[in-house]
């Protein structure tokens, strides 16, 4: 599960993490009907968030996708009785309904002040080639349609308060990091979605923010464990001629350099949190949050460069694929000896 596998090379599209001086006084009015509702809070930014709203005093609902689960345990020990957890499969229309359901009936009176769209799914490290259909269908029922579908069954408690949309997505879903071909399309299609919300939603008073983080520890993204079981259900899933045409050798080089990578990803989330909060609580929250450091270069090069510069960054920054077995000289060799 990746609640936002990209959370902190940051660049400040407006990241200030602080509310402003001017910002506080209308916070302290609104606190009195905030009911925040949060998707994704087993672990990662949101159980961090959950955690940091119930502590400002807030009447949150959270979902995880496993009431029994160490992260929703930990949330029920460390917050208040504010806090309410909810089990939800964003991939499962009865879960979401059901969810609905009960914040409906807690906040028809006063309607929803924010949502947070924080719940996300990727566990294939692959070209998307590589990549079988059903996890590029799975992303996309975790990272887009779920979160699409409980954002719209929100939307008249949303539109009854004014209140405010703020979603986690990804520079995965802006540009072509390598292997990360189904995660990142879930992602843009996220993106996309929510910044049309945000258009049409403004003369409702709703305002919609996106989250797009660098790179963090989050859940299950940096245990090795976890990635290399996924990697060997991949390599069995393979048809013999595309596993011949790349090499096994391929495969585990990509998921290596990816398991380095995210040797060196972020333990502090407060980045992160802080950007949602103001995405909720600002008086005017900026469209795009970028918490971290170093998405400034990245960003610029992928707006200004030609694609070519941005391709090299990219394999450079994250994962630099060798060349498939078919096109290796060694191979050609063996071929013709053959």
């Amino acid at each position: 599960m990746l609640g936002g596998m990209f959370g902190s090379w940051g660049w400040r599209g407006r990241a200030r993490g602080s509310l402003e001086a001017g910002d506080r006084q209308w916070v302290s009015l609104a606190i009195a009907r905030l009911f925040p509702s949060l998707s994704g809070c087993d672990s990662g930014f949101g159980q961090a968030t959950a955690r940091h709203l119930d502590i400002m005093g807030f009447r949150v609902f959270a979902s995880v996708l496993d009431l029994q689960s160490p992260g929703a345990q930990e949330l029920r020990q460390s917050c208040s009785s504010r806090l309410t957890l909810l089990q939800m499969d964003l991939t499962k229309t009865e879960d979401i309904q059901r969810v609905l359901q009960h914040i409906q009936a807690h906040t028809n009176s006063t309607g929803l002040w924010g949502l947070v769209n924080n719940a996300g799914f990727n566990d294939t490290i692959a070209d998307a080639e590589l990549s079988p259909l059903g996890k590029f269908r799975t992303c996309m029922e975790v990272n887009f349609f779920g979160s699409l579908e409980l954002t719209k069954g929100l939307l008249p408690l949303l539109r009854s308060a004014g209140g405010r949309i703020v979603t986690v997505s990804s520079p995965a879903g802006d540009m072509p990091f390598p292997c990360l071909a189904a995660y990142g399309a879930s992602k843009a299609a996220l993106s996309l979605v929510m910044d049309t919300f945000r258009s049409e939603l403004q003369p409702w008073g709703i305002k919609v923010s996106l989250i797009l983080p660098g790179y963090y520890k989050t859940g299950t993204t940096c245990d090795p464990a976890f990635w290399n079981l996924h990697k060997q259900q991949l390599l069995a899933s393979l048809p013999q001629e595309l596993l011949q045409a790349y090499g096994e050798d391929y495969v585990e080089e990509i998921n290596q350099q990816f398991i380095q990578f995210m040797k060196v990803a972020v333990e502090d989330l407060s980045a992160v949190v802080n950007s949602i909060t103001e995405g909720l609580l600002a008086a005017n929250p900026a469209v795009r949050y970028y918490p971290g450091q170093g998405l400034g270069i990245m960003y610029f090069i992928h707006r200004y460069l030609p694609y070519f510069v941005r391709d090299l960054f990219l394999k450079g920054f994250f994962i630099n694929p060798k060349l498939p077995r078919a096109l290796r000289r060694e191979h050609h060799k063996d071929v013709k000896k053959a």
